[in-house]
């Protein structure tokens, strides 16, 4: 679509933030039932439900424009949507599986907190202080925010239960680590 002026710009954003929403949520349904771990399970079921109502609030913010809903494709949301199902195929274990799903998670989340806060500062140059449409979005970028934190503090955790998957019995990566830094120490002390 040929972008004239800064209110087809506004719309634009908001068409593709529009389609981004709908192609996470798809994705999201996806990967729950793919999900091993518990938590993050149930992290992206609440999701799930917030993304709807983003979904809702995106049609409201249509409306205080006076424009129907409509999709226009945002094709980093496809490529993210992309990459993520091709890792979810990829893993090879249920605990590398959640480390994909999760970080598909931090991307999505980081690129939506960039297009809300894009969306805000648009919306509130051309519409002033809109309560409506500064509520609706700031809402939706809040838990967009909420989300990326919640994902970035279970990494760790799922990294190092991936980690814990691969070791063999007994010696561990880590052990493996501290053998291979004291032998190397060993070596630099020697005359």
């Amino acid at each position: 679509m040929p972008v004239a002026n800064t209110q087809e710009l506004l719309l634009h954003e908001l068409c593709e933030l529009y389609d981004a929403e709908h192609r996470f949520l798809e994705g999201q349904v996806e990967m729950v039932h793919r999900a091993a771990d518990g938590e993050l399970q149930s992290s992206i079921e609440n999701h799930i439900y917030q993304t709807r109502q983003h979904i809702r609030n995106l049609e409201q913010f249509f409306r205080e424009l006076g424009e129907e809903p409509r999709r226009e494709t945002n094709e980093v949301a496809r490529g993210l949507v992309s990459e993520a199902q091709e890792g979810i195929e990829e893993a090879q274990s249920d605990a590398l599986r959640d480390c994909m799903i999760n970080a598909a998670v931090v991307k999505v989340e980081h690129f939506e907190i960039g297009s809300y806060r894009g969306l805000i500062s648009g919306a509130r140059l051309m519409m002033g202080q809109s309560m409506v449409a500064d509520d609706l979005l700031q809402t939706n970028l809040q838990q967009e925010e909420e989300t990326a934190q919640i994902a970035e503090q279970s990494a760790e955790g799922l990294l190092q239960e991936a980690m814990h998957a691969e070791q063999p019995e007994g010696e561990g990566l880590m052990d493996k680590v501290k053998m291979a830094k004291d032998r190397v120490e060993e070596r630099i002390k020697e005359p």
